[in-house]
């Protein structure tokens, strides 16, 4: 399967507290942190969530 590398671009301050947790479920904690993950639809549904805060580069 494919590899997601997730970078969190946009400070979580002010957001939605379900956003907040969603990026930290991806274990995204502070701006310009980078996770990878696999392809999952269950990651892509987290990603979708979060779009305006985060940059996916496929790897």
């Amino acid at each position: 399967m494919a590899r997601l590398e997730i970078t969190l671009t946009k400070s979580m301050i002010g957001r939605k507290k379900d956003q907040i947790a969603t990026a930290k479920a991806l274990g995204l904690k502070k701006i310009r942190d980078v996770v990878e993950h696999e392809d999952t639809p269950q990651i892509r549904g987290m990603i979708e969530k979060i779009s305006h805060m985060v940059t996916v580069c496929e790897k």
